[in-house]
């Protein structure tokens, strides 16, 4: 038994699981051996410290029925007075035993034991690891892509796959290049599989916060993302600080930030936008670079006036803009063209004033 803790120490330290967890799995291997080898009707159990492995039996009547039912489990008040004299009815007697006089086969039982539980252990520990990691951007090295163009990186322990829907339209990756992506869902099937991202808005969550010091420190906020991959996405962000430019912090100086995260994304164009609490507002903001002149709102549809030059690009290349914004505001945007109306200065600047509130 002393062998077997330094055995569970030295599984421990080996595969980086935690000690009691292994001595846990250690403990139910025994178990399973002993009912294997002595059978499994009798009750059996492990002391903690020592590792003994003990057989419990409890003291009944002389008379009780149970002692023709399971005479493994039960033993008669006589009969166990003569082993304690001080014991009664419902005390239980425990009897060591020993894996150790009963040869190879307890020794194989035991080996395989072990190595089935701690294997489940391990598998169980790294599904965990990885599970609380959705969400957050992993890499590794590319080491196999299938015919259906499912691309295969090693990290750490596991095998993760990327594939081709989860890949940004016109990348294309060979073995050993190294790929950064976002832990989409991990689950077990025949193993633990782990899907990655790089089309999720949380991608691009994750790579402004390791690009913008800001974001990563809690200073700027972004409260919503949403992205056509390859194509353009847009941001939300608002500033936790009344000395901090949300838009201007995560830009970066002469865009270094910005194009940097937008290099990683295959050239996409990404629009950043300041946080409002006015509805109204925002939608007029997601709309850039189209310049609005009033907004509605009617239940979870806006109304949005603007004029017929302005219509282009509020609906953007194959209604990319329109669409974006829709997804960020969380309003069906319903556009409405002002035909042969143009306003004066001193009108245009009024409905300017009283949209942002100036």
């Amino acid at each position: 038994m002393e062998k077997i803790a330094d055995i569970i120490e030295s599984i421990a330290n080996e595969k980086n699981l935690e000690l009691e967890s292994v001595k846990e799995k250690v403990i139910l291997a025994l178990t399973n051996t002993a009912k294997r080898i002595y059978g499994q009707q009798y009750d059996f159990f492990v002391d903690r410290k020592k590792l003994n492995l003990y057989q419990k039996i409890t003291v009944v009547a002389d008379n009780d029925p149970r002692l023709e039912e399971s005479k493994e489990s039960f033993i008669a008040l006589s009969k166990a007075k003569a082993e304690a004299p001080d014991v009664e009815i419902g005390d239980e007697l425990t009897y060591e035993c020993s894996l150790e006089n009963l040869g190879r086969t307890a020794v194989n039982i035991l080996h395989k034991e072990l190595e089935y539980h701690i294997q489940k252990l391990l598998e169980q520990t790294i599904f965990e690891k990885y599970k609380n990691k959705i969400g957050k951007i992993v890499f590794g090295n590319v080491v196999r892509i299938d015919n259906d163009e499912n691309t295969f990186i090693e990290i750490d322990e596991l095998r993760a796959f990327l594939p081709r829907k989860n890949r940004i339209k016109g990348e294309k990756f060979k073995i050993g290049d190294v790929v950064k992506a976002v832990i989409k869902r991990v689950y077990t099937d025949k193993g633990i599989k782990m899907e990655l991202s790089r089309t999720s808005p949380k991608f691009l969550e994750c790579l402004l916060e390791a690009e913008v010091p800001e974001i990563k420190d809690g200073y700027v906020h972004i409260v919503e993302c949403a992205r056509i991959p390859g194509e353009r996405a847009k941001i939300i962000l608002k500033s936790n600080g009344i000395n901090i430019d949300p838009v201007g912090a995560t830009v970066g100086v002469k865009g270094v930030r910005i194009n940097a995260v937008s290099k990683e994304l295959h050239n996409e164009n990404i629009d950043c936008i300041e946080f409002s609490n006015e509805p109204e507002i925002l939608i007029a903001r997601t709309l850039a670079p189209a310049i609005v002149n009033s907004v509605k709102i009617e239940d979870k549809k806006a109304i949005v006036s603007l004029n017929s030059e302005q219509k282009s690009k509020a609906i953007g290349k194959s209604g990319i803009n329109i669409r974006l914004a829709s997804m960020l505001s969380g309003y069906e945007i319903e556009l409405c063209e002002l035909k042969n109306h143009s306003l004066s200065n001193e009108e245009a600047l009024k409905n300017l004033q009283d949209l942002f509130k100036i």
